[in-house]
């Protein structure tokens, strides 16, 4: 006597971040019946906090952009950043199947994505490295044509990201909107969406302009709208029900209590990774790195302890378990506490150092926001309680943006206040502040002072590669991130290692299938994002490689899924047993 199912797909899909997202509508195009369920009200995960940016060489859309890029070069990149640690068939699957996934989604979805001109990769200087093309970002998207029911599904991005209390900006926006008397160009781009958010607001909690991670999460949601996708909020993944070896259904819980989800082709896992799971951070990651997370409170690596519970196992063999990223964090008046990712806007520009806990400098500070911190959590004389710090003149506050400090304040009593930025008229009594050695510190400031005065860097070269220079001041010669600093004023910033996603997870193969301890796959179990392990094996290649390969990921789960459903109509291959 089979045991009773409440509800029957042929596919179950747990998250609806972009790669959840992504799986469901490649699902749904395809003819299977899918289910997909998300633990929260809204969609969109990490996505939706995120720049949105989805790195995938080889496209249609880097010839369009005038960038043409090719699958074979970016495999020469990866072999030379990735190295000996693993994954090349999984790699070389993600290449292959990268530019058919964004034609598909291009043709026929609501997912419009651009090719970036000049995105650089993030490691610079080595074979097969490309300037522009490999990384694409979704256009704007009209929030209003989801609806007001399901525009208030999209998980509003991280409130310090929005402007006027609800308005999003793309990165090449933020200069026109802070200096919008700079030129006529400016007060246009300002005055368009100034008066655009004000309209919203009359109808909207917040700006219906939408950019960025929340653009293609508005996108991913209207398109599985148009396919009637059945998408379950608030019901979360309890446990994977398993006949024999195989995975042939899962236990979800929601509003309408405890349900048995029989999926006849396959359950896929897109729930966040590792993120805020208590065990798994302690057990995994760095101690310096445990404190802060940038993924939703939600993401609680649901989907990877259910996996292991069911016999996955975690792969093994990467160079970090997490991608990192350099936070500061503002403690409110009223006791809210916000955190800024110091993505490009302040590190890579002329004038600014970081220094560690002894008070030297420990990376490029120019590099991208991973090796950042991978320069931290590798330096031995940095206890794991203590922060970095950000260090700058006056100068460089009156031109450049420094984490919540925007460009040419003058109102820096309330950091100072606060504690967030810390002024000292001279570099020891800053080295005080901040709780450094003073001579350390001045020692420091002397050696980069005298390399800056000739635009040289030959501690750590900066301005070295592509990246660095892209990131950088055009206007500031011979190096556009070096500069000498002083005189003070002087300023610091702590900034704390923080994960923005796991790159350790669950070890699966090219089609996005889980395998267990002995490495055979688990029927009927997939993976993509960050529940299943970075194909990349914990390096950071370039902008968008969490992004791209989750949505890769997921249609090739999806499509594996679908030939063996089809083998099954056809009766070349038995369906899954029920459970007895």
């Amino acid at each position: 006597m089979t045991s009773h199912w409440d509800h029957q797909v042929d596919l179950l899909v747990c998250g609806a971040g972009a790669g959840g997202m992504t799986a469901a509508l490649s699902g749904a195009l395809r003819g299977l019946q899918v289910l997909l369920c998300e633990k929260t009200d809204k969609v969109g995960g990490l996505t939706s906090t995120s720049g949105g940016t989805l790195w995938i060489p080889g496209t249609h859309l880097s010839e369009e952009a005038g960038v043409p890029d090719t699958a074979k070069a970016a495999a020469r990149f990866l072999e030379a950043v990735v190295g000996d640690r693993g994954g090349q068939e999984v790699r070389q699957a993600f290449l292959e199947a990268g530019p058919r996934v964004v034609q598909e989604l291009q043709s026929r979805t609501a997912v419009d994505l651009v090719a970036a001109q000049a995105h650089p990769d993030y490691i610079g200087n080595v074979p097969g490295e490309a300037y522009g093309g490999r990384a694409l970002a979704p256009r704007p998207f009209d929030g209003r044509r989801l609806g007001r029911k399901d525009f208030s599904r999209v998980r509003p991005p991280r409130r310090e990201f929005m402007a006027l209390g609800g308005m999003m900006a793309a990165r090449n926006e933020v200069d026109a909107l802070l200096h919008p008397f700079a030129s006529l160009t400016n007060f246009r781009l300002a005055s368009r969406t100034v008066l655009r958010y004000a309209r919203d607001r009359l109808r909207y909690p917040r700006g219906t302009r939408l950019v960025m991670g929340n653009a293609l999460a508005a996108q991913l949601l209207y398109s599985l709208r148009q396919e009637k996708v059945p998408l379950h909020f608030e019901t979360r993944l309890i446990e994977l029900i398993k006949a024999g070896d195989a995975v042939v259904g899962a236990v979800v819980e929601g509003p309408e209590g405890r349900r048995r989800i029989h999926a006849r082709h396959g359950v896929i896992l897109a729930t966040g990774g590792i993120a805020h799971h208590p065990r798994l951070r302690e057990q995994l990651y760095p101690e310096a790195a445990r404190r802060y997370c940038l993924a939703p409170e939600s993401n609680s690596g649901d989907g990877v302890a259910v996996a292991l519970a069911g016999g996955a196992h975690l792969a093994e063999g990467l160079d970090s378990p997490g991608l990192w990223m350099p936070c500061s964090i503002l403690r409110r008046r009223d006791g809210e506490t916000l955190m800024w990712p110091h993505i490009i806007l302040d590190r890579a520009k002329p004038g600014l150092i970081a220094v560690n806990s002894s008070g030297r400098r420990f990376v490029n500070e120019s590099d991208s926001y991973h090796d950042f911190v991978m320069g931290l959590l590798r330096c031995e004389e940095q206890p794991a309680d203590k922060p970095a710090h950000l260090i700058c003149d006056r100068a460089f506050l009156e031109k450049y943006l420094l984490g919540m400090v925007f460009h040419g304040t003058r109102r820096l009593a309330p950091y100072l206040k606060s504690g967030y930025l810390i002024e000292a008229a001279t570099p020891a009594a800053l080295a005080e502040k901040i709780g450094v050695d003073p001579v350390t510190l001045a020692q420091t400031l002397s050696d980069y002072n005298r390399d800056a005065e000739h635009g040289e860097d030959p501690a750590f070269g900066r301005g070295g590669s592509a990246m660095n220079r892209f990131n950088g001041d055009a206007d500031n010669t011979p190096n556009p991130c070096v500069r000498p600093i002083g005189p003070g004023p002087y300023y610091a910033m702590a900034v704390w290692p923080a994960d923005l996603a796991s790159s350790a997870g669950l070890q699966g193969d090219q089609e996005g299938r889980i395998l267990d301890s002995k490495g055979q796959p688990i029927p009927g179990l997939y993976a993509c994002g960050n529940d299943l392990a970075s194909m990349f094996r914990g390096t950071y290649p370039g902008p968008g490689t969490t992004l791209g390969p989750a949505m890769v990921m997921a249609w090739r789960a999806v499509q594996h899924a679908a030939a063996k459903a089809e083998q099954a109509d056809a009766g070349q291959t038995p369906r899954p047993a029920a459970v007895e």
